[in-house]
């Protein structure tokens, strides 16, 4: 499709400047004002040319005429103008040709820009705080920022996937204090990070008080967590080694979540790596001047662009979030010379971002404008804000098993004789979850009903899956296609041929946007198309040669659409369900 509206928005140029040949208008632009009419009456294309009125200084309906006379391409069957749009009706024939010629030829490359050759792209996502569980809560960065690298690597790009483990930081000092205090070492060696979202929890009751449980509030246990963990920074031993014991048992836990979903990292640096780095950054925000005392910590004054001071170091000279990331971002250039750094963190860290991005730029670093934050929504639990320190969430290894649970109970009904019945059950679980977030909008804030996630019925996760292994499974049962002509004879081809077509302007939308919610959405597009063309086009049974070898081509290239699509949202490819 793109290469369509490209020929098109370059004849509708033409048209324009033989009406004004100073009007300022390329291709490129023509292209990105053409619309897809809300019904397939109004055409398959639109131009709405009130547009183009203050430049030509014409009516839509005389610039609507002036384009449409003599207007002719192989792919347009007939045009109208209808009002002040000129709306374009494609040969249903020509664009599944074309389309099925480009998967043929692209195949696991099809929807591909190809736009990020010879760039690098560094990702920052996932990146969880250690010594506590994978929830729910942890479930949009990863995703996000996995689709996100899936996407850009989709396009040629040569991508870096980090996961910047907070693995330093006053909860580790939080931690050591409540070990100290009420743990032992077989207790937390057989319980994992449960033993330690304990001990974290109880030390946070302790700290602040907890009226339900009688327990009364110590503040001085903060005193002395901010005392343990100043200690490691200064290198005490002892605590540096029950910190690298606390790190191991959490890495562990992590890594059986990723592998459920498909992830893998190319870096694990956490915040610790940047111990000894983060004096050089200090010093050269002293050299420049920008750093200032203020009550003992060492900030930097950012209320000439409208936001709070940046926090540098506290009182005792311990580091904090901005001189860390100051730190990594450093290094990260010097590692990949990235064209670009995206940091995809939730929409509650934005002022976090913005502040040290501007510290990096006043430090005279040049590449400041490659740093980009991908901020997304907040999760709740049936309204209720998530809080580890509190117990309140729901962990993804929990969510993953009820839903795999779920899925084995409906597969032991309908196919009860199904190869791998608990690694598919677990897959189309985990992608139920996968898509329920990624198809909303990353901004929005979700508030996570269990029921709602897990349901299988309407536009979920299994419906595409499925959808996916019903393409399979036709092709499956059919003789490859052979030569001979297209046949293109139902209206249902050539809509399913035409929302084939759109996968690249679609991934280059997503990619503009950074919104991987196009690609689920686009995915639902896709199998409502489909599933309508195998509900109303006999395939298989098709007397005609010709027509049934045209629609195991639509088939075959709707396994293939869809395939390269589940990639970039970590959804698996299943062939049997």
């Amino acid at each position: 499709m793109q290469t369509i509206k490209k020929r098109i928005a370059e004849q509708i140029v033409e048209k324009v400047h033989a009406i004004n040949s100073e009007a300022e208008l390329s291709a490129q632009d023509v292209a990105a004002m053409l619309e897809y009419p809300p019904d397939a009456n109004m055409g398959d294309l639109a131009f709405p040319c009130f547009k183009l009125s203050k430049i030509l200084r014409r009516a839509p309906v005389q610039i609507a005429q002036a384009i449409a006379d003599g207007f002719s391409d192989e792919a347009v069957e007939r045009a109208e103008v209808v009002g002040g749009y000129f709306n374009l009706y494609l040969s249903g024939e020509y664009l599944t040709c074309h389309m099925l010629s480009e998967v043929s030829k692209k195949g696991a490359r099809y929807g591909s820009p190809e736009t990020g050759e010879g760039r690098t792209v560094v990702f920052d996502y996932s990146s969880p705080n250690l010594a506590k569980p994978f929830h729910i809560g942890h479930l949009g960065t990863t995703v996000i920022g996995h689709s996100l690298r899936k996407l850009h690597e989709f396009a040629g790009y040569k991508c870096v996937g980090i996961n910047y483990v907070g693995d330093w930081g006053t909860q580790f000092g939080k931690l050591i204090v409540a070990y100290k205090k009420w743990g032992n070492r077989e207790t937390v060696e057989n319980g994992g990070v449960d033993a330690l979202v304990d001990l974290y929890v109880r030390i946070n009751n302790a700290i602040s008080g907890n009226a339900e449980l009688g327990i009364p509030a110590d503040p001085a246990l903060a005193d002395e967590a901010r005392a343990e963990f100043c200690k490691m920074e200064q290198g005490d031993e002892e605590n540096l080694a029950l910190w690298r014991w606390l790190v191991k048992l959490s890495l562990k836990a992590n890594d059986e979540i990723y592998a459920q979903l498909g992830i893998t990292f190319d870096s694990y640096k956490g915040e610790s790596n940047y111990t000894n780095e983060m004096p050089y950054q200090v010093q050269k925000l002293r050299d420049a001047g920008l750093l200032k005392l203020d009550d003992g910590a060492s900030i930097v004054d950012l209320s000439e662009y409208h936001m709070p001071p940046c926090l540098i170091l506290k009182r005792d000279g311990s580091s904090l979030y901005p001189t860390r990331d100051i730190a990594a971002a450093y290094d990260r250039k010097q590692l990949y010379d990235f064209d670009k750094s995206v940091y995809v963190t939730s929409a509650g860290q934005s002022l976090h971002f913005a502040q040290w991005f501007k510290v990096v730029e006043l430090m005279g670093y040049d590449w400041a404008d490659k740093l980009v934050h991908v901020p997304y929504g907040t999760v709740s639990i049936n309204g209720a804000k998530l809080a580890t320190r509190t117990g309140n969430v729901i962990l993804l290894r929990d969510l993953f098993a009820l839903a795999a649970e779920k899925v084995a109970g409906i597969m032991e009904e309908k196919s009860p004789n199904l190869p791998d019945k608990e690694k598919i059950a677990e897959q189309i679980g985990v992608g139920a979850i996968v898509f329920y977030y990624l198809s909303n909008t990353r901004m929005k804030d979700i508030n996570f009903v269990m029921e709602d996630a897990l349901s299988f019925e309407g536009n979920t996760g299994p419906y595409v899956q499925y959808t996916y292994a019903r393409a399979c499974s036709i092709l499956a049962r059919a003789e490859a296609p052979v030569g001979g002509k297209l046949a293109v004879s139902t209206p249902e081809e050539t809509a399913l041929a035409k929302v084939l077509s759109m996968f690249e302007e679609k991934v280059c939308e997503a990619l503009e946007t950074y919104e991987p919610s196009v690609i689920a959405r686009y995915i639902l597009s896709v199998a409502a198309a489909f599933n309508r063309f195998y509900h109303n086009c006999t395939i298989l049974g098709a007397e005609d040669e010709n027509v049934k070898n045209t629609r195991l081509l639509l088939t075959d290239a709707t396994k293939t659409v869809l395939g390269n699509a589940f990639d970039l949202i970590c959804l698996k490819k299943i062939e049997k369900i």
